[in-house]
């Protein structure tokens, strides 16, 4: 796998006197179905993983076998989902912070410095948030791999509970196939987020699926 230079933040904390740096980062935020899921993870001091960035640049068997490798050389990680009528309840930004705020509250191990992805954290442990922080910085990254590892298992096993949204395929992203789904099956009260437009729509109108398994 490719090597990344993104251990920079990392080693300038490290030489400030941070050794518990834990990185967090959330998938999920543009479906119009299915979690919003957050991971933090702590790496060890000088861990290096090759193949490890931004998961999204990342094929799904390589994020597969780095996912392995990342929690297995952890000090402690956590990954959480946020359900859909929480993201609903509280808008899907808030429901990203409340992911990653409980993905670090859960951690086995504090932290002492907190990195996460384009996200200020209301904690109780210094933070920075991070502009493309999955590509600047190798401890967010782990857990975006984590998290996206996580997510499109789940939405794989939605998919084997209702095959005619074609979940397994594009995670619950507004992709053609999934909104001419929504159309003709209605949504899944339960899995949709009725927050989003083209989901909204349908709710309102009534179109919910009648064979959801509740």
């Amino acid at each position: 796998m490719k090597h990344y230079d993104n251990h920079e933040i990392e080693i300038r904390l490290n030489n400030e006197g941070y050794n518990l740096i834990a990185g967090t980062d959330e998938v999920g935020r543009g479906p119009l179905a299915g979690p919003v899921v957050a991971a933090c993870c702590i790496m060890p001091k000088d861990c290096i993983i090759e193949g490890v960035t931004d998961s999204k640049k990342i094929s799904e068997k390589n994020r597969k076998i780095l996912e392995g490798i990342i929690k297995e050389k952890a000090k402690s990680y956590k990954v959480v989902f946020i359900d859909p009528k929480k993201i609903d309840e509280i808008n899907i930004y808030e429901a990203s912070r409340l992911a990653m705020t409980k993905a670090i509250n859960e951690l086995t191990v504090k932290p002492d410095y907190v990195l996460a992805d384009a996200m200020p954290l209301f904690i109780d442990i210094k933070s920075e948030s991070i502009i493309k922080g999955d590509e600047k910085s190798f401890t967010i990254a782990c857990a975006s791999i984590l998290a996206k590892v996580a997510r499109d298992e789940y939405m794989v096993e939605l998919d084997k509970l209702y095959p005619e949204y074609g979940f397994a395929k594009h995670k619950g992203y507004p992709t053609k196939q999934h909104l001419e789904a929504i159309k003709e099956y209605g949504i899944l009260d339960l899995h949709h987020r009725k927050s989003y437009g083209p989901v909204k729509d349908e709710a309102l109108k009534g179109n919910f699926n009648k064979n959801e398994k509740k």
